[in-house]
């Protein structure tokens, strides 16, 4: 889906379920920006602020393209900021401070991924914001939280760290392997962007039925342990080893790369066995239970059904499975990913046209909740440094030119 494309123009009469909610973001990087993404693609309006001469951090990563300034602007910005407006105000400023101390009454919600406290010494925190707007949903986004009590408060926080913090990092590892960093991807973020979302549409529907505001506290590391709450349960229950799972959890080859397979109740374990040709494991006694057939894999499993899939591509392989009543897929690679015809048909891939030149777009993932009485789109593309400045302070504060002009020449905005 290109940016600016809608899908389902006959759905574009009901609306989107977030319209009229207004969110004011002093965010960075990609955990609130992705949260505060989602709720613009459900409808909300969104407007960034970011520091007048520099810009966010998530504009300095890479790869990265030219805005059209020639100002580089990273790929974690590009992929969590389309559709947004963005404003450059210095919140380190006097005046800077008091613009989003009056812009904040006239967004329903304003959200920031300080460090925790860095804003309230700002005079920008929760109770700062709430005496000029006591219905404000405020919420922060942090490593350890914002209450400021976890013994891990002064400490940097970014995915890979709440990740190894959690124990992903110690899944399937042996005692002295060095544990795989950011293995999934920036998990860290995209799930704490998710749950600030959720508490953010509580927050909302509370104020609505009980006219209050309040604060939405989200941490990175509490993220996380929910996160992998299968580890942690499992661990309770007195599995606390990093053996094999109970059942034949595992990737195996195939002629032209490698799929995965789940397979956990006996009916499943059936259906495998024959059609791999291995009938005789149904009355095998070291293959009774599931916990046995993690155990053999290596030794029984894996070389039958290698055997089997050596003549046979993946997708084949997931075709004969799947239809048998076996839960398998393939491992693809991005390349892949991108070209799977799901992805297209799902509208899971949006394209935003380069502007330094380059011919091939940026592309990010779309929206994955699909809701039957919304449109999709349009998206559109990511804001430049400031770009809206002028236009936001106008229309929410009435400021003329000469007003816009002497906060300009005082390095307030930009």
């Amino acid at each position: 889906m290109h940016t600016d494309e809608v899908i389902h123009p006959e759905r574009e009469s009901y609306g989107k379920p977030l319209d009229g909610i207004r969110v004011l973001a002093l965010e960075q990087q990609q955990a609130l920006p992705y949260c505060t993404q989602l709720l613009l693609r459900l409808g909300a309006e969104v407007v960034r602020v970011e520091h007048p001469g520099r810009g966010e951090t998530g504009r300095d990563t890479l790869p990265a393209m030219k805005d059209p300034q020639g100002r580089s602007t990273g790929a974690t910005f590009l992929r969590n900021n389309l559709g947004k407006r963005a404003v450059a105000i210095d919140l380190k400023s006097p005046r800077g401070r008091e613009l989003i101390l009056k812009l904040a009454p006239r967004f329903d919600v304003v959200a920031e991924n300080f460090r925790a406290g860095t804003l309230a010494r700002m005079g920008l925190g929760y109770e700062d914001v709430a005496r000029v707007h006591p219905k404000v949903v405020y919420v922060s986004v942090s490593g350890f939280g914002a209450d400021g009590k976890s013994a891990y408060s002064k400490w940097s926080a970014f995915a890979p760290v709440v990740e190894a913090m959690a124990a992903f990092t110690d899944i399937r590892r042996e005692p002295d392997e060095e544990p795989q960093v950011g293995r999934a991807g920036a998990i860290g973020d995209t799930s704490t962007g998710l749950f600030a979302a959720v508490g953010i549409l509580a927050a909302l529907r509370h104020r609505d039925r009980k006219g209050i505001g309040q604060h939405v506290d989200v941490a990175m590391y509490d993220s996380m342990v929910c996160m992998n709450d299968v580890q942690i349960n499992y661990y309770s229950m007195g599995r606390t080893h990093n053996g094999p799972p109970p059942s034949v959890t595992c990737a195996f080859r195939a002629k032209d790369g490698w799929f995965v397979m789940m397979c956990s109740r006996r009916a499943q374990f059936k259906i495998l066995a024959e059609r791999v040709g291995c009938p005789e494991w149904l009355d095998d006694p070291r293959l009774a239970t599931p916990q046995q057939w993690g155990e053999r894999i290596e030794d029984t499993i894996r070389p039958a059904v290698e055997r089997w899939a050596a003549t046979r591509g993946k997708r084949e392989v997931c075709e004969i499975l799947n239809g048998a009543g076996v839960a398998v897929g393939p491992c693809h690679s991005v390349a892949e990913v991108m070209a799977d015809p799901h992805v297209r048909d799902r509208n899971m891939l949006v394209e935003m046209p380069r502007v330094d030149g380059v011919e091939r777009p940026v592309i990010t993932p779309g929206n994955p909740i699909k809701l039957s009485k919304m449109a999709e789109g349009p998206e559109r593309r990511v804001p430049w440094l400031g770009e809206h400045t002028d236009a936001v302070l106008k229309e929410e504060l009435g400021l003329d030119a000469a007003a816009l002009a002497e906060l300009r020449a005082a390095g307030t905005i930009a």
